[in-house]
């Protein structure tokens, strides 16, 4: 079990998200020994298992006690630790509403949906579903068309678009954006879906995926919300805390 749970740290530290289907990962989701070991090694390292199950990959994060060391600067408080600037995170999160939002919306419909039309009650409960069956990108001519002025301009619009590819919450195909292994992990819906709902993101829920406005009514932000959203966890603490990427998270956005 020792060469088990140092393989699988080691892998979850060195490639930063692990599948769900791998056999190492399977085995922390379900083998309850292993999963308290595995907690333990990491706990050691102020590290914890991040799982959730609308989620195709698992990684690791910060243990809440150790976010005030970490990310606490003084009377500051980092935002991040993966040198994404101010209008990258409020990127990510725009991203995020759009994408992981309605994505988790469709996942609770159909779970509901099961249960509603399930005869047997001692049958046994169907796998939450992911990937593409629920999952679905924006575009990002449309994405810049609404928010990229408000976000910098072409030159940052790309610049913290490719940030956000190396760090593994977009993959980016022919001008399309779809949710990377991170996106649905790193970031607390708990803790940011209320915000987005309720506050200065409300807007682009109404212009969801499947919906014409989304090309035609081109909403717009303005830097002051956009400053919002980046700073909405300043004084919280840090919306997602992976140790920090290679090199690529801390070059300079040019």
């Amino acid at each position: 079990m020792e060469t088990e749970i140092k393989t699988l740290t080691a892998r979850l530290l060195a490639h930063r998200v692990v599948p769900r289907g791998d056999a190492l990962a399977k085995k922390a989701l379900l083998d309850d020994s292993f999963r308290l070991e595995l907690d333990k090694s990491l706990a050691a390292v102020g590290l914890r298992l991040v799982e959730n199950p609308y989620a195709e990959h698992v990684a690791v994060a910060l243990l809440p006690e150790m976010t005030e060391p970490v990310f606490g600067s003084g009377d500051a408080w980092l935002n991040n630790n993966l040198g994404l600037p101010r209008d990258g995170v409020a990127l990510l999160v725009i991203l995020w509403s759009l994408i992981i939002l309605p994505k988790r919306e469709r996942q609770i419909a159909r779970v509901e949906a099961g249960k509603e039309n399930q005869s047997d009650m001692f049958g046994a409960q169907k796998p939450l579903e992911t990937g593409d069956a629920v999952s679905t990108g924006v575009s990002e001519d449309a994405l810049y068309a609404d928010f990229g002025k408000a976000l910098g301009g072409r030159t940052r619009f790309n610049a913290n678009l490719g940030r956000l590819v190396n760090l593994g919450f977009i993959v980016r195909r022919n001008r399309w954006l779809d949710e990377g292994p991170m996106l649905d992990l790193m970031i607390d819906y708990a803790q940011l879906a209320p915000r987005i709902i309720e506050g200065a993101l409300a807007d682009v829920l109404l212009r969801r995926e499947g919906r014409d406005a989304l090309a035609d009514k081109r909403a717009e932000a303005t830097e002051d919300e956009l400053e919002a959203i980046a700073d909405a966890d300043d004084s919280a603490g840090p919306l997602f805390d992976l140790p920090p990427d290679d090199d690529a998270a801390h070059e300079e956005t040019r």
